[in-house]
This record gives structure tokens, sequence and C-alpha cells, in this order.
């Protein structure tokens, strides 16, 4: 029976010899020269805009004074009651005794956000804080008692919560790492963070990048520096959550972006970015290129994912950098960018990218084990 280590790196050895197998099917013509790539001003003009656009709405999310969580009263933030929650109503009835004798009634919000109470039937507290809840009960309650007196708390917090991904502790007590958290009031980024354990930090490890924490609302995503709150005072991206809201904390750059390298060199595979910044770099730790390599039309595919299957084409010729020390052909690497060294020249790019599209899908949507687990070692796979 085939291990799944074996499985691993059988898994690579076909997506190479698929590459290998496109390399000898391409036409042996001029190849296009796509060197140089400049995003169009429109582009850039709407990059801008989205981002000027993200910052204005962050900032309305941290000065928020309420959602459907919470509301200040007084300028004191107070839990909003939902469907779910499980409440307490404490009152105190006449006594002979001890003059006064408390009681507790304990009851679950229904899904109409009512509950039923000795004083009343279908009385709404969904949507409602604890002392409005409070204020109702005593008026009704002025019917059959004379002064009466309530206390009402939210034993459990069932119907708000926001799920935490990422590089999340796991502590040894108590609930902590990834999952879903329910929200009990007026609750930050960073409060979510340190409730479920605080992030991973240490040597050796996939060590959390509070620059780029993910945010996702209502299907839109943001990015948060919660470093700087963190480690500057400065709390502008430190919003307060939101019912539903996903939370995801990445691992820092240099354990996370990874570059890949495909076709006539001596080491196939993933390597990690921070080891190849650019491809001089990359095509060495990869032993160097076969002696059928096609050095002077190398390709590297960037921006695969973020652009549907469409990404920017990039061409480098390696023999004008070793024979011409030519360094504007040594590009700088970006996460994600795949290099491609044929065994021919490559004619139509559209074709050559139509062609290798499957094995590409197969590369960016792969089981994440498989990637960290075998192909990070440089000298892992030599075939």
């Amino acid at each position: 029976m085939m291990t799944f280590e074996k499985k691993g790196v059988f898994s690579l050895f076909i997506l190479g010899l698929s590459f290998s197998c496109i390399l000898s099917c391409t036409v042996e013509s001029p190849g296009i020269s796509v060197k140089t790539y400049r995003e169009p001003a429109a582009v850039i003009q709407a990059a801008d805009k989205q981002q000027k656009e993200m910052m204005l709405a962050i900032q309305r999310m941290n000065q928020v004074t309420e959602n459907s969580v919470f509301t200040e009263k007084k300028g004191v933030p107070e839990y909003i009651v939902g469907a779910g929650d499980i409440i307490s109503v404490i009152y105190w009835t006449p006594s002979r005794d001890e003059g006064f004798k408390q009681n507790t009634y304990t009851t679950t919000v229904r899904p109409d956000g009512k509950i039923s109470f000795i004083f009343g039937d279908d009385i709404v507290v969904g949507g409602r804080t604890c002392q409005e809840i409070d204020d109702n009960l005593t008026e009704l309650a002025r019917k059959y008692m004379r002064d009466p007196r309530f206390e009402v708390i939210v034993k459990e917090y069932k119907s708000k919560s926001a799920s935490l991904f990422g590089q999340i502790n796991i502590l040894q007590q108590g609930t902590s790492g990834p999952g879903k958290y329910p929200l009990v009031g007026k609750t930050r980024v960073l409060d979510l963070i340190v409730t479920a354990g605080g992030v991973i930090s240490g040597k050796d490890v996939g060590n959390a990048d509070l620059r780029q924490v993910e945010l996702v609302r209502q299907g839109r995503r943001y990015t948060l520096n919660l470093y700087n709150a963190m480690f500057r005072g400065d709390v502008n991206d430190n919003v307060v959550i939101e019912n539903g809201d996903i939370v995801t904390v990445p691992e820092l750059p240099t354990y996370a972006e990874r570059i890949y390298v495909f076709g006539q060199v001596m080491s196939q595979g993933i390597r990690k970015l921070k080891d190849t910044q650019d491809l001089l770099t990359a095509i060495a730790i990869s032993g160097g290129t076969t002696p059928v390599a096609v050095k002077s039309d190398i390709k590297i595919i960037r921006e695969y994912q973020e652009r549907n299957g469409k990404p920017i084409i990039l061409s480098a010729n390696l023999d004008q950098i070793l024979l011409q020390g030519d360094l504007t052909q040594n590009i700088r690497l970006k996460d994600g960018d795949l290099i491609y060294v044929p065994r021919s020249i490559i004619g139509d790019v559209n074709e050559f990218i139509q062609n290798i599209t499957p094995s590409l899908d197969f590369l960016y949507n792969r089981p994440s084990g498989f990637r960290t687990n075998y192909l990070l070692d440089q000298n892992a796979l030599r075939w």
C-alpha cells in the first residue's frame, strides 16, 4: 500500500512530467517579448481607489458606537440580547420570615426573540439590552407587586459569534485556538485574539503576521495592521467585531511565501521566497539547468490565482545574465511566482498557458500538508 509520503512525491513527479510533456510540444518559433510589464493607468487608479475606500471603511469600523452585538448607553457599551441566549431574571418577592425572598428564573430566548415569565407571556427581549429588559419587566410587575425589583443578566452568550483562523495559540487549558467564539459585548479584533490564546510566536515556527490580518465581513475583505496596535500604540486598525465576522491571522511572509521551479532544472519543486529572492538564485538553488534547457526563453508565471487563470507572463534570458552580466534579466520574484525552464522556445504564450492550466490548477490548489511536508526541502526531489 502506497504511503501518504510516497503519494505526495509521486504526485509531484507526475506534475513535473506533465510540464515536460507540454514543453516538448511547444512550437520552435520566435518568442513573444514580455520582459517588462506595467499595470495600465486605469488599473493603478482603480487599485488606489479601492485602497482608500478600504481605509475609510476600517476607520468607520473602529469608531462605531453600536452594531448588532452592542449599543452604547451614556457612553457605556451594553450587550444586545438575541435568540438563543440564556438569560437569568432575578427578582425579589415579599416573605414573612425574611422580608424579601430572592428568586431566579432562567430561560432561553426563543427564535422569535421572546420569553414567557410569571408576569406575562411573549415578552420581547431580543434586540434589547439587559437594562431595557429589566425596565420592561419592572413595568409589567407593577400590576401585581409594589416596588418590584429585578436584575437581568446573560448567563450564556449564544446569539452572536465571530470566527478566528490562522496562527492562533492552542493552550493546554481552556478553550483556545482557531474556531468560533461567542461575542459578549463590544469586542475588538485584538480582544478576540487574546481570548483565543494569542498569536503563535517562537523560534522555527510559522509566526503570525500581525501586519496582514484579514477581516471578512459580509463578503468583503479588509487588511488590518494589528502590529501597530500592539507595539506602536496606533489602534486605527483594531476595529470592533461584528456578528459573523471572520478573522484570519496569516503566517509571516518568511514562512508563508513560496515560489515554484519546474522544467529543465536539476531539482524541481517549491522554494521559500525568503531563500530565492530573484530568478538567478532560484535557478541556482534548484541545482542549475539541465543540458537541454533553453535558457534564453525562461518564463515566469505571475498572479495565476489572483487573475483567475490569466496571469502575467514574464520572459528572461539566463544566458544574458551569466554570459553578459545583464542583471536586468534577473527578475525579482514575488510570492506565488512559477519559474518554467523550457527545452524548446515557447512560440505562443497564450497556447502555453492554456496547455499548462490543468497542472497549474493542481499545483496551486493541492493540499497544504503535501506542500509543506514534502516540497520545502530544496534537495528533497532529484529525478
